[in-house]
């Protein structure tokens, strides 16, 4: 399923345009995004929480060469889903 195919379900089921609801959406992500990166937690209720983790540096190994390289500290965002869609996901 695409945002397109969100939008035209929201859009069906409210009434609205699609073309407003898609809208709604794309402001919705670009918010979440902009929060993440400043190390925000986004925690939407019976749906999941969005948090920023930073992974330490590490030494990889080059599967081709077998070398040893260095892996630098980086963000990550995870996600932990909530109670209700882990419920209704089983």
């Amino acid at each position: 399923m695409t945002k397109k195919d969100i939008a035209l379900k929201i859009a069906e089921e409210t009434g609205l345009k699609q073309i407003d609801v898609k809208k709604i959406i794309q402001k919705t992500l670009d918010h979440i995004i902009d929060l993440l990166s400043k190390g925000d937690t986004i925690e939407l209720r019976n749906f999941g929480v969005f948090k920023i983790k930073t992974r330490k540096s590490r030494v990889g190994r080059n599967p081709k060469t077998g070398t040893k390289v260095p892996i630098p500290e980086r963000r990550v965002v995870t996600f932990k889903a909530g109670m209700i869609m882990k419920k209704r996901v089983r």
